[in-house]
């Protein structure tokens, strides 16, 4: 089946397109520290043949333990995507929860994120279909690829056709993931853009005991991996002190690194897209 680009804002998503990068902090923690991430990855990625949608989450739903850091809620959160939308000049996305945060959400997001471990909620899908977004789904840590093909259709059903599909890795066993490549050209299968999540994918869940914990340095190795395979975006966190950080520093790419980051992943594309010309 033809991959058929998707239309994210003024970005076009699959083959023959320009990489497209969703990335950003895991969760927002306030106004200036996320406008100044959106503008530095702003900076880097306009000089180089990347599409920028800016991704932070205003709240974590999934966190370990109740006394973790969630988030600003819907209503701050919101308020500062659209001013990183507005003064920035790229489109956001967030991730939503539930089916009535589809509505609001899309009002200020060209892109709605649904998190993997609600991958299988048809009411979520179906509440972020119908508002016309384009809209991401994570693949469930328990789904195999092929099993997206519902997902798909679930979306497809309520008249969305703008739809992308991300790998972040499958259990294996208790605490850690892996990735099984196979699963790019596979979900590449149903039509669909295929987003690599390189920063997820290095997650330890419950690793640190009470909280999620990670290894950073497995992150470019996967990308690279990914990108060799043939993939139509890459999903990655970043923040200036990852350490710092009130959610998944562990497994996040350090602000200041994302520029080398990039190029040594975009010389790989290069080369793999030089085999079609």
């Amino acid at each position: 089946m033809p991959n058929q680009p998707a239309v994210i804002g003024p970005y076009r998503c699959g083959a023959g397109q320009d990489l497209l990068i969703i990335a950003g902090p895991c969760v927002i923690e306030n106004l200036r520290l996320t406008l100044s991430i959106a503008e530095q990855l702003r900076e880097i990625t306009a000089k180089r043949s990347i599409q920028l949608v800016f991704k932070a989450s205003f709240d974590k739903a999934n966190r370990t333990s109740t006394g973790a850091f969630r988030g600003l809620g819907i209503d701050e959160g919101l308020r500062i995507l659209d001013l990183v939308r507005q003064e920035i000049g790229v489109p956001v996305t967030t991730d939503i929860h539930e089916s009535h945060q589809a509505g609001p959400t899309a009002e200020v997001c060209d892109l709605l994120q649904i998190p993997a471990f609600l991958a299988r909620q048809t009411d979520l899908l179906t509440a972020a279909g119908k508002t016309g977004r384009a809209v991401n789904v994570k693949k469930g840590q328990f789904l195999a690829p092929w099993d997206m093909r519902h997902v798909v259709s679930k979306l497809e059903s309520v008249g969305c056709r703008n739809v992308l599909l991300t790998e972040r890795g499958t259990f294996f066993g208790y605490g850690r993931l892996v990735n099984d490549m196979r699963s790019l050209p596979q979900m590449r299968e149903l039509g669909v853009p295929v987003i690599f999540d390189a920063t997820h994918s290095v997650q330890e869940p419950g690793g640190l005991g009470n909280a999620t914990g990670g290894n950073r340095a497995m992150v470019e190795p996967l990308a690279r991996a990914a990108m060799a395979v043939g993939i139509d975006g890459l999903f990655f966190e970043t923040h200036p002190d990852p350490d710092s950080s009130p959610s998944d520093g562990p497994n996040m790419v350090p602000l200041d690194q994302v520029a080398g980051f990039l190029d040594r992943l975009l010389r790989i594309r290069d080369v793999i897209e030089s085999f079609d010309r």
